[in-house]
């Protein structure tokens, strides 16, 4: 089994799912799992996690993100998007270029952004794009997101090309939506590329195709990123015995007792949370442990070890 995580390029007309499913193909294995969807028309980067790296799916999901996105001014669609049906169109022909581009800045910061309907944000137990699809709107909470940085590439009335900066949780959907809103004459996305997920970008994606010919070639492993390198910023610890290595492989915590005179202390950033990625002594990754000062001890965060 492979075991790490490959920088997929998700292509147009393909769901994150439809994905999955290619790859369990191509890999032949069954433990695969993605990062987040992307909507289908949406292309580029998409980290999709393999065997063991499949625990790291919830810690990349949280990961900011920059896409460059298409804004079409003077349509709302359901969808927020292109795809969608239209529910009103309105003349743009009185926007200027400076208002668009103030209008569009403002986002900048941090805002509240109310999740579309056509999403797979669920409320009650349903994914609210089944409730959509059956005619349903339902109240949703507007989420606190962040918009770190919105270049625009071309404005080319009605239509704006903008490079997007962005939190977790943040739908290119709804800000066209939202900035549309402000200039009132309404938007939508006409486009979507995503051109990075944190250390993740898309110069350095694979298609599906390029993935089956390294397959064939027996070069894969040359695009894994193995699993303990998405820890690589943290000090790393290698037990130096057996004693040690049994409470490793069990998953217990560990006292300070076992880690050089120090070397907490040294790891230690500002009072901030210490974390480290803990070997064992055959070189062996283990997983991610955090100290607890006010008890001595070394506590797992996160196990890779053991499985298949």
């Amino acid at each position: 089994m492979i075991h790490g995580i490959i920088n997929i390029y998700k292509e147009p007309g393909y769901t994150s799912h439809d994905v999955v499913a290619k790859l369990r193909g191509i890999l032949k294995q069954k433990k695969i799992g993605h990062t987040g969807t992307l909507d289908p028309e949406a292309e580029g980067v998409l980290p999709v996690c393999l065997g063991k790296g499949t625990k790291l799916c919830d810690m990349l999901t949280d990961k900011r993100k920059t896409y460059r996105a298409v804004m079409l001014l003077g349509i709302e669609t359901d969808t927020q998007d292109t795809t969608g049906t239209i529910l009103q169109k309105r003349d743009t022909s009185g926007l200027n270029e400076k208002q668009v581009r103030e209008a569009i800045l403002s986002f900048i910061g941090h805002y509240e952004q109310i999740p579309p309907m056509y999403s797979a944000l669920k409320v009650n137990g349903r994914k609210l794009y089944e409730l959509a699809r059956e005619g349903k709107e339902v109240e949703r909470k507007a989420r606190p997101v962040e918009i770190y940085g919105l270049e625009i590439e071309d404005v080319d009335l009605p239509r704006v090309t903008m490079r997007v900066d962005c939190s977790k949780g943040t739908y290119i959907r709804t800000l066209c939506h939202d900035i549309g809103g402000k200039l009132g004459c309404g938007g939508c996305m006409e486009k979507l590329f995503r051109t990075r997920v944190d250390r993740f970008e898309i110069e350095d994606s694979l298609r599906l195709g390029e993935v089956e010919k390294l397959v064939e070639e027996g070069r894969l492993a040359e695009k894994i990123i193995p699993v303990d390198q998405m820890f690589s910023s943290l000090p790393e610890f290698v037990s130096e015995g057996e004693e040690l290595d049994r409470l490793l492989h069990n998953g217990n915590f560990f006292p300070l007792s076992f880690v050089p005179d120090g070397t907490a202390a040294g790891w230690k950033k500002d009072g901030q949370e210490t974390a480290i990625r803990v070997y064992d002594s055959s070189r062996r990754f283990v997983g991610i442990y955090l100290y607890a000062e006010d008890e001595g001890k070394w506590k797992p965060k996160k196990i890779f070890l053991g499985g298949d």
